[in-house]
């Protein structure tokens, strides 16, 4: 097996693949029509999220037999294309699913407490114990759209907490004694606080939308540690200024990568971004839910090991 290793990522992925027998080879700068000219030659391709793997990268890669992403999703890969050349796809969300419900559980706790201005303000000399009164998690309705991996890593966190926690997923029977699994009119009944754990697809994008948004019979708080298309921000700040929505947890945004950074270099950014970036009711990070030590470890290993079932 000759692979190439087109993203940096934790060196016991190759030390492995080479005890197996592997031949690694690593390219980090190369553009993507100078690595589609050479993909002929690679059995394996290792990635994260470099390049999009569409439909002329996969026929220009004729003898590939397994592409592994260090990630929880493959939606920068077109995989219906890739699984009709007979592609062994192997993601990675077994890797940086505690990574995540740990991130998620702290983005919420923070919120409630208001640790994020509460920081501060104590820096800035203002000390204001009743503006920085918190609630507790205790006996509210954590609803969970997404019951895969992440979502259950979630619910997992939540055990030690008096709480009621149910999910909803498009996949029947996925429930289990962390979280009841319930249609979509009683998690709009019930939830005080909305989690997403969904993969980036056609149905996800822009879920979260107003008309979504609306049918929540009392005010919420929402998180996203899955992906940034699937809330339209537009349609988020509307809730939040309305009290529709209580707070914001986000470790995803419609805006990230080289269009994130260009909005503080250009003068168009949005106001929608302007908002959030300037609210206390919203809590930002740069999509680093899963993005421990640990789990760089794990995503590595996970990957190998599924390799390793399926060729060794």
């Amino acid at each position: 097996m000759r692979v190439l290793h087109l993203d940096i990522n934790h060196p016991l992925i190759i030390e492995q693949f080479t005890a197996l027998g592997f031949q690694n080879e690593e390219d980090y700068t190369s553009s993507k029509e100078q690595v589609e000219a050479k993909l002929h030659l690679y059995d394996g391709l290792i990635i994260r999220s470099r390049f999009t793997i569409d439909k002329t990268f996969l026929d220009k890669a004729t003898n590939l037999k397994f592409i592994g992403r260090l990630g929880a999703g493959l939606e920068n890969i077109d995989t219906v294309y890739a699984k009709q050349k007979g592609i062994f796809l192997a993601s990675a969300p077994e890797g940086n699913r505690n990574a995540v419900g740990e991130h998620t559980l702290g983005m919420l706790l923070s919120l409630f407490n208001k640790l994020n201005s509460a920081d501060k303000e104590v820096r800035s000399g203002i000390w204001d114990r009743e503006g920085n009164r918190g609630i507790e998690l205790d006996g509210k309705t954590v609803g969970i759209i997404g019951y895969g991996n992440m979502g259950k890593a979630f619910a997992k966190k939540l055990r030690g907490f008096d709480v009621e926690v149910i999910c909803y997923d498009i996949q029947g029977g996925v429930g289990n004694e962390d979280a009841r699994q319930v249609g979509i009119l009683e998690l709009h009944q019930r939830t005080d606080v909305l989690s997403l754990h969904v993969p980036q697809t056609e149905l996800t994008i822009g879920m979260i939308n107003e008309e979504f948004i609306s049918q929540f019979h009392k005010p919420f708080w929402i998180l996203n540690t899955a992906r940034g298309k699937c809330i339209k921000t537009e349609d988020l700040v509307q809730a939040i200024e309305s009290e529709k929505i209580l707070g914001a947890g986000l470790d995803v945004l419609e805006y990230e990568k080289s269009s994130f950074e260009n909005m503080f270099t250009e003068t168009n950014m949005p106001k929608a971004f302007q908002y959030l970036i300037k609210s206390n009711k919203v809590l930002l990070s740069p999509h680093v839910a899963g993005w421990t030590v640990e789990s760089k470890i794990k995503l590595a290993q996970t990957v190998v090991d599924k390799v390793q079932t399926q060729f060794c």
